[in-house]
């Protein structure tokens, strides 16, 4: 029963990392486009708390859960190809999340140098690891 609750709360923080994973890039394109400094403060403010509120902790619970998981199934990382490749892909997806975090930083020091187009499609990568994940988990192709 434990492992069910610990699946149930992995889940329910997966989905709220994604949130904010899809949000924050989507926030980028709308400050990157901003002109004027209550705009950019605005943005910044948004950006942080994002950011440091909602994606942080629902990664670090995604994290633990999925750990907590594997601990109780340690069968499933021994004969699990699949969980394999998922878990390849989780860690791009940590990088990608400190990637949003650097631009941020960029964006509060006012030193963002990329344009809207350049979010509008940094702002889809986290889809193809999305899709690739569900794939690995629900169809277990190896």
């Amino acid at each position: 029963m434990l492992y069910l609750w610990l699946k149930a709360l992995h889940v329910v923080a997966i989905v709220c990392w994604f949130a904010g994973l899809f949000y924050l890039p989507r926030l980028f394109v709308y400050h990157a486009m901003s002109e004027d400094q209550l705009s950019r403060e605005r943005f910044q403010t948004m950006e942080r708390k994002l950011y440091r509120g909602i994606m942080m902790p629902s990664m670090i619970a995604t994290l633990l859960f999925g750990i907590g998981m594997i601990a109780m199934n340690p069968g499933l990382f021994a004969t699990g190809g699949w969980l394999h490749a998922k878990l390849t892909l989780v860690i791009v997806l940590i990088g990608y999340h400190h990637l949003c975090g650097a631009q941020l930083k960029r964006f509060a020091r006012d030193e963002n140098n990329r344009s809207h187009v350049f979010y509008r499609w940094f702002n889809e990568f986290p889809v193809l690891l999305l899709l690739a994940i569900v794939i690995l988990v629900v169809v277990k192709p190896f």
